[in-house]
């Protein structure tokens, strides 16, 4: 079966645009490009990938796109279009012209405005989505959830996927909430959920596998398997122990899945999710 790496990124450092990253993360405040991830996709038996946004610029699809073109094993692209925008339709219909682009994001988690992805111009922009074949990642804090669930019930038709289990605060294990606010938008079959992120909502210095169990628990009760895909959050996951810790955990959670579903799990949700060409 075809293993996917469903959710990480390429940058080339710019201490202005990447101001997000502190002086905590150190260690990723320098480029990140293909050939660094190649060898590790390797070692972990990854096939391909999927390159999502890091900065919100159509710049940056374009940056994408060329590395997408030059580097087979990224399968596919999740962009940043402006949904509120006058031109939205414009713009879609140029990137259904770019066959790697599968679909776009937006860093809601950082709004001031907790509840942007319900107002009536960003809804016309997801609202747009569909009509162009194109996937939707909901990058949003626990804060956000609610108005999640009220935004996937609005479109049951576009595929939506929510990015690492919604970032909760597993370093003060911090649940409950959480948990309540996932199934509800867990009910919605048209949404599906990346396992990636984790490690840094964690103790960064001092996670344990264990950790993380609670919360894969849920995730795996609220939207089985077939709902479900492996992110590594790559190179973001090595603030807080790498790619290879990242990887062994969710091996180590998973082993207890039959064949079939870590087929699924590691691969084909991702695929058939993006529709990936591989």
């Amino acid at each position: 079966m075809y293993k996917i790496d469903a959710h990480q990124h390429f940058w080339k450092f710019d201490p202005v645009r990447d101001s997000w990253i502190n002086d905590e993360m150190d260690v990723i405040r320098r480029d990140f490009l293909p050939p660094d991830l190649l060898h590790i996709l390797m070692h972990n038996h990854i096939d391909g990938c999927v390159a999502v946004q890091a900065s919100q610029t159509e710049k940056e699809n374009q940056f994408l796109l060329e590395l997408a073109n030059q580097y087979p094993f990224i399968k596919g692209i999740v962009g940043w279009v402006d949904l509120q925008a006058d031109n939205i339709e414009e713009r879609l219909q140029y990137y259904s012209t770019q066959s790697k682009v599968k679909g776009f994001r937006h860093v809601l988690q950082g709004e001031p405005q907790r509840d942007l992805m319900l107002q009536k111009e960003f809804m016309h922009g997801i609202g747009l989505l569909e009509k162009y074949g194109f996937t939707y990642d909901i990058l949003i804090f626990p804060d956000q959830l609610a108005y999640t669930a009220e935004l996937i019930a609005k479109f049951p038709n576009q595929p939506f996927v929510i990015d690492h289990i919604a970032k909760p605060d597993i370093k003060n294990r911090k649940i409950d909430e959480w948990a309540a606010d996932v199934r509800k938008a867990a009910q919605y079959n048209n949404v599906h959920c990346k396992v990636s992120g984790m490690v840094t909502e964690a103790n960064w210095y001092g996670w344990e596998e264990e950790d993380f169990k609670p919360y894969m628990d849920v995730i795996f009760e609220a939207f089985g398997v077939g709902r479900l895909m492996f992110g590594s959050d790559w190179p973001v996951c090595m603030v807080a122990g790498g790619y290879n810790r990242v990887i062994k955990m969710v091996r180590y959670y998973t082993e207890q899945l039959s064949e079939i579903e870590k087929d699924a799990f590691w691969g084909g949700n991702a695929v058939k999710f993006y529709k990936l060409d591989v």
